[in-house]
């Protein structure tokens, strides 16, 4: 029989229990961009673009799919979540 207050199961092991606090930390970032590429090989790739703005866009076809990730990485730089115009003085 255990003692009081030893470990039990899987805990004797040595296996992490959900208790503890998250080793990675919470930095408060997250996601707001999302950029999905499919692109089996033989296969016609697809790709989704979509932010949380409210950006919703999806291309099928090689070139329309690289197209899509230019205007992607174009979108970073302009999205109002991430660049907010709020404070700044007008050009």
């Amino acid at each position: 029989m255990a003692a009081v207050g030893e470990p039990k199961g899987a805990a004797r092991k040595g296996v992490r229990t959900a208790c503890g606090p998250d080793p990675h930390g919470d930095d408060g970032r997250r996601p707001i961009a999302w950029l999905h590429i499919v692109a089996p090989r033989g296969a016609v790739p697809t790709a989704t673009s979509r932010c949380a703005c409210g950006r919703d866009r999806s291309a099928i076809g090689k070139p329309r799919v690289l197209a899509l990730i230019d205007d992607h990485t174009t979108h970073r730089d302009a999205c109002p979540l991430r660049n907010p115009q709020e404070g700044r003085a007008a050009a």
